[in-house]
């Protein structure tokens, strides 16, 4: 009854949305008395086409004028479904409680441009819409459905299916919206977008074949012959085949029904030999009657017993008409697909984030590399103004020492000169000891004269030791001086050695970072290439779903002969191609022995 009452509930919104009774929340007085009004006329015709028993009270105290009146804040919902809905049994024609639907609609919301279809035509193509819909509100067909329906219609009109101008209406269809309204399906057909070619006949023929099987379950009609169970004459009839009955009448019009063959799991259909000059014959057989029946050919005759045959079995398993199955494994399918779609793009969104995060992490290392880079830099230049600082100082200090040692060779150059005077004074005074050695003549003047001489030669002997003193002491500041400077030039040595290992080190960890940074660039292109190949894998799983989408994989039987399975796979050799080689095997081994 969940399933019924479902249906029923696409019908009816169609109309309780056209009467405005949708609409929910506080209302005025005179749109609630609007509202009590349309409601009446609603359920009073729901109530008649439904064959349940109509409570005008009931639905008074749902439309009170008060504030605390149910129908005020909730809508007509409620009392639909409490009051009608619960109390449907099924025993309805489903048909005039669809054409009830429509005529509360239809003329609201039919197109007012001129269609292709009749009206009659516009009603079935509703009804099938309600029946292809999703099971949501507002109603809506997906183009998978809107596909499935216009193949069943072109096939029923004898033409070929034009998939390429589908799939480039799809395109433009799902670039807007999700799937089309009622009427905008009604357009569609009525339009003539999809049957180029065909007359208004042909149409309206296809859509009612479409109507009679998808609504009506009609699972096969026509005319053949039937055996009377009392006069035992043959009379042509036209044969209706449902998933439960078959329906016989005088005409197609269906207006003189004249009996009924009620299908259970316990009947059977039979091939009959020809016999009294009736041809293609068939027995149905039941619990309480047997049917015979006389196709026009042979074709309808198998036809017929497979129609009638598959419907007994599906009526054994509980299983629902084909059609609807279908129906209800594209739903599945559609669900499906969704579902591994969302899946898709929550592995999507999760790749992207991943990407982001790497993308995040190559931006950090690469803001890493070039601060390590721009330290480098830094180092770099301090290195080389140190160096050049050093060199400066080098320049400087060796400057400054061949000034040092040009003073003391300036000042070793004038104690030499001086020390070259001494000793002429001294060879000055030994030429004067001659001359007073040849002066003794007068004594007393050569012995003041030797007086004097002694007393200079005393005073010149001391100023000789003070020379040789002071002689000794400006050596050993030389010798000092001289050892001060090879000191200092091994200490400058030193650090420029030190300089130049830290500069080594320096360039070892450039390059170390600089193998870091390309490692970081080559995980990059990885996770870039990883990205590019789960999107064509995508692509290429969604050509092969929208290739291999609605098609049906036969089964086909195998083999009955037994397999030989062998290294090269089943079925390599023949059993007379194995012996021979198991021979070939045999002598072999027993000459090598």
């Amino acid at each position: 009854m969940v399933g019924l009452k479902e249906e029923l509930l696409k019908s009816i919104w169609h109309a309780f949305t056209a009467l405005d009774l949708d609409r929910s929340g506080k209302v005025s007085k005179s749109q609630l008395k609007a509202r009590r009004r349309g409601a009446g006329v609603l359920s009073h015709n729901l109530c008649t086409v439904l064959n349940v028993p109509h409570d005008p009270v009931a639905l008074e105290e749902h439309f009170r004028d008060d504030d605390e009146g149910p129908v005020s804040n909730q809508g007509y919902m409620p009392y639909l479904n409490k009051f009608i809905l619960e109390k449907v049994q099924g025993n309805f024609d489903k048909v005039e409680f669809n054409r009830m639907c429509w005529t509360l609609c239809a003329k609201k919301n039919l197109s007012k441009t001129p269609l292709l279809i009749s009206d009659e035509d516009a009603f079935k193509v509703w009804v099938i819409f309600n029946f292809l819909s999703e099971d949501k509100y507002p109603l809506i067909i997906v183009p998978e459905e809107i596909e499935y329906l216009l193949k069943k219609i072109t096939e029923a009109m004898g033409a070929g299916w034009q998939q390429e101008q589908f799939d480039h209406y799809k395109i433009a269809l799902n670039t807007s919206r999700e799937g089309l309204s009622a009427w905008e399906l009604i357009d569609l057909i009525g339009s003539g977008q999809f049957s180029k070619g065909m007359d208004r006949q042909t149409v309206s023929m296809a859509i009612n074949e479409v109507f009679n099987e998808l609504i009506l379950d009609v699972l096969k009609q026509g005319y053949m012959l039937k055996k009377g169970h009392k006069r035992k004459n043959w009379m042509e009839r036209w044969f209706v085949l449902k998933p439960n009955i078959i329906s016989y009448y005088v005409s197609e019009d269906l207006k003189d029904k004249k009996g009924d063959i009620i299908l259970d799991g316990n009947c059977c259909v039979e091939a009959l030999p020809d016999r009294d000059g009736k041809k293609c014959l068939f027995l149905i057989k039941c619990l309480d009657k047997t049917f015979e029946i006389s196709a026009s050919d042979k074709k309808k005759k198998q036809e017929w017993i497979q129609a009638i045959q598959s419907t007994v079995n599906l009526l054994r398993a509980g299983s629902p008409p084909p059609h609807k199955e279908a129906r209800q494994r594209r739903k599945e399918l559609r669900q499906k697909l969704l579902a591994e779609q969302e899946e898709l793009e929550r592995q999507m969104k999760e790749l992207q984030v991943a990407n982001e995060n790497k993308q995040k992490e190559l931006e950090t290392v690469r803001k890493q590399l070039e601060a390590a880079a721009a330290r480098a830099a830094e180092e770099e230049k301090k290195r080389l103004q140190t160096q050049v600082e050093l060199q400066d100082r080098f320049s400087l200090e060796l400057e400054r020492e061949k000034m040092v040692r040009q003073k003391m060779e300036e000042q070793v150059a004038q104690k030499s000169s001086e020390l070259e005077q001494y000793l002429q004074r001294v060879r000055e005074l030994e030429e004067m000891y001659k001359q007073l050695q040849e002066a003794l003549e007068d004594e007393k003047q050569a012995r003041q004269d030797e007086e004097t001489v002694r007393k200079l030669q005393a005073r010149l002997l001391e100023e000789e030791t003070a020379k040789r003193a002071e002689l000794e002491k400006w050596h050993l500041q030389q010798q000092q001086t001289i050892q001060m400077t090879e000191a200092e030039k091994q200490e400058l040595e030193n650090q420029r050695i030190i300089k130049e290992q830290a500069l080594q080190v320096a360039m070892q960890q450039l390059k170390q970072l600089e193998l870091e940074r390309k490692e970081a660039l080559e995980q990059y292109e990885e996770v870039k290439k990883k990205l590019e190949t789960a999107a064509n894998n995508t692509k290429s799983w969604k050509d092969k779903v929208a290739h291999h989408e609605g098609l049906i994989r036969l089964i086909e039987p195998g083999s009955k002969n037994p397999h030989l399975i062998t290294n090269w796979g089943p079925a390599a050799f023949t059993e007379a191609e194995l012996e021979q080689r198991q021979k070939s095997w045999k002598g072999k081994k027993a000459t090598s022995e």
